[in-house]
């Protein structure tokens, strides 16, 4: 599980084996016991969540369009 940012608290990651076969670009969100999933592209797009609120998912998706560049790159070397 590789994490690529961490950010008050939250966990920036996805997981080494993302189906196969393998899913689009996403990046999982963690704190607390709580799991979000955003979709990476064509852009940034909430695609589960198991126990964040809605404010808090709205700043997730925030980090997320602000480190798009950052996560994609981490999936392409990790997954290339």
């Amino acid at each position: 599980m590789p994490v690529i940012l961490r950010i008050g608290g939250f966990k920036f990651f996805f997981y080494s084996n993302e189906g196969n076969p393998l899913e689009p670009a996403h990046v999982h969100v963690m704190k607390a016991g709580n799991e979000a999933k955003f979709w990476l592209t064509p852009s940034v797009a909430l695609a589960s969540s198991d126990g964040f609120h809605a404010r808090t998912l709205k700043e997730l998706a925030a980090i997320v369009e602000d480190n798009q560049t950052v996560f994609l790159e981490a999936w392409n070397d990790y997954f290339s």
